[in-house]
């Protein structure tokens, strides 16, 4: 009797898994984003869940300052360059990266960690001995506050902006 309430257990886990994996991530509270464009002939991506603030203080409140973000929500940030660039004038390669930040009231680090096999969920196994490159940036205002997270390229720049925050690192070919 043990070994069949056991089995009736594992196929249930299994199949609860399989359907949670299958899930459309489109209709997650923080649905898939896409970014893409080029600057100084670079191409970029950048593949990204967007939370909504939904009137809980975010950056300084529910993303605490100092402490590493996944800078989005669910999976892991993840931020492809086509050919080496340079990021805030500091080399990176062409490749494929995690992209985490560390929030600051004022300055903020931004992290590109070597891509795992699988990618990560969210910031819990990350490990600063795997960075490729971290930069330091001025954080700055959006001209009007922006409810869900978002990312843009532009005038040189990927740039993330989040309630009353923007923050913004420049690209140039490497």
């Amino acid at each position: 009797m043990k070994h069949l309430v056991l089995s009736v257990f594992v196929m249930v886990a299994f199949f609860a898994t399989s359907v949670l994996a299958q899930q459309d991530k489109s209709k997650r509270p923080s649905p898939p984003k896409l970014t893409e464009g080029t600057i100084d002939g670079v191409g970029i991506k950048v593949d990204y869940s967007a939370p909504s603030a939904k009137g809980r203080k975010m950056i300084g409140g529910i993303e605490k300052y100092g402490e590493v973000w996944r800078t989005g929500a669910n999976e892991a940030t993840v931020f492809v360059i086509d050919k080496a660039a340079k990021i805030e004038g500091q080399t990176l390669a062409a490749g494929k990266y995690e992209l985490f930040s560390i929030p600051g009231e004022s300055e903020w680090t931004i992290i590109f960690q070597k891509f795992g096999a699988k990618g990560q969920w969210g910031a819990y196994d990350y490990n600063q001995k795997n960075d490729a490159l971290r930069v330091k940036v001025k954080a700055g205002k959006p001209s009007e506050f922006v409810e869900t997270f978002t990312f843009v390229i532009e005038n040189g720049h990927v740039v993330f902006k989040w309630e009353n925050v923007q923050v913004g690192f420049s690209v140039t070919k490497g």
